[in-house]
């Protein structure tokens, strides 16, 4: 055999075995994980991911930077490509639309997760669906009318705020609460979901025991603007304590709200069952002066952090949330489902299977949820899932509410 034909084989033997062992820039400790990067992923096809920006939703776009850290930067070799929608996006509906059916030119795109899913979105998935019938369409927090979003999408996810409705005043009761105050606006109130929640709430309260009282704040949106909706906040709380009691559990329906309103609550002894969008960053950092830069990402030390400082503030057993972002954790669920749905391990229209990918990346809680119910119909909506996570009182740890029955009367009640 001559010299030439020898050193052929023996380079083809090299690379061969470079192969089996994984090695090469994308996977320098020689482990075969097929991975991208730092990402995970071994297969073929990409996920699009569509978030707000920080300022407009960093929950939601950090939990696609850590799906980008697990299965790898597609335009890197990897399976996620993340994309966001303006800031402005209520008079930016066009780019808004673009962003999204962008992701439907890359041939190799399986699965498209919009979160938040705002206004906009319906007509982008209508778009795709004429194109690429073959993507999966994923929804979270829709801000759409339900109809069309559950006509456009192969699954939409929500904050399940009728349970909630009903589980947000038994925490309260759970936590010592003899009185229920519930603030928002004009706007909010017209929202068909948070109007129903807020009727549920005062039926629960009659159910259980509890006064429920109703407070009109400013909306941030109006004139007075964010600044001057969190100061009415912060003179008001006194004035209400005294009015209601201190074992009264206050709620606001705006996330701007929130912090002033949890700042007040742990000055005057109140109690606070939980944000509206849950999270132990809604809020509390801000209220409390909690610095979590080294523990971004990574909620049981954030969870830790924030109980401490409300601990030390005097609100043990007075003040919850939930232990893992919502948006955060529905951006990760999301995108397993979606790969998992994609790859035949996971099927759709299957609410365990929804529940099992919240479940994989929040260890430690637990979920629960149902299939949508509509009231005009009397069905529920296949691909429509209501979803929450069991209540986490700081100082004294989860409430069990995931695991509560919730009354049938409330699903019908309007």
């Amino acid at each position: 055999m001559s010299k030439k034909v020898i050193s052929i084989i023996l380079a083809l033997a090299m690379v061969l075995s470079l192969a089996a062992c994984g090695g090469g820039a994308n996977n320098p400790g020689g482990e075969n994980t097929g991975n991208a990067g730092n990402g995970e992923n071994s297969s073929n096809f990409h996920i699009g991911i569509v978030t707000g920006t920080v300022s407009q939703g960093e929950d939601e776009l950090r939990g696609a930077e850590a799906m980008i850290e697990k299965y790898g930067d597609a335009d890197q070799g990897g399976m996620i490509k993340h994309v966001t929608y303006p800031d402005n996006f209520m008079q930016e509906a066009e780019t808004t639309i673009a962003q999204i059916v962008g992701l439907s030119d890359d041939p190799d795109m399986k699965a498209i997760v919009v979160n938040q899913a705002v206004p906009g979105t319906v007509a982008a998935f209508k778009q795709i669906r004429d194109r690429r019938p073959d993507i999966l369409l994923l929804a979270n927090s829709s801000q759409e009318d339900v109809a069309m979003i559950e006509g456009a999408a192969d699954l939409v996810v929500d904050p399940d705020n009728i349970n909630r409705g009903y589980l947000m005043i038994l925490a309260a009761k759970k936590m010592g609460a003899d009185t229920f105050v519930h603030i928002s606006f004009p706007r909010h109130m017209s929202v068909e979901l948070l109007s129903e929640r807020r009727n549920i709430m005062e039926e629960a309260c009659k159910d259980l025991g509890l006064k429920f009282e109703f407070e009109t704040a400013p909306d941030p949106m109006s004139d007075v603007g964010i600044p001057g909706a969190q100061q009415f906040i912060l003179e008001q709380m006194p004035a209400w304590v005294e009015k209601y009691g201190k074992n009264t559990a206050f709620f606001a329906t705006n996330d701007a709200q929130t912090e002033p309103l949890l700042k007040m609550v742990a000055e005057l002894g109140a109690i606070f069952v939980e944000p509206d969008l849950p999270s132990p960053i809604m809020g509390y950092p801000g209220a409390f002066g909690i610095e979590l830069k080294e523990e971004a990402g990574d909620w049981p030390a954030i969870l830790k952090k924030v109980e401490q400082a409300v601990v030390d503030a005097g609100g043990s057993g007075r003040m919850g949330t939930w232990a893992y972002s919502y948006g955060y954790s529905a951006t990760q669920a999301l995108v397993e489902y979606g790969k998992q749905v994609t790859e035949g391990t996971m099927e759709k229209d299957n609410l365990n299977d929804v529940l099992e990918a919240f479940s994989m990346y929040t260890p430690g809680s637990k979920w629960n949820g149902s299939l949508y119910y509509n009231k005009v119909t009397s069905e529920e909506a296949k691909n429509h899932v209501m979803i929450y996570q069991d209540t986490y009182v700081f100082g004294q740890g989860y409430l069990g509410n995931a695991d509560e029955v919730v009354p049938e009367k409330y699903k019908n009640l309007k």
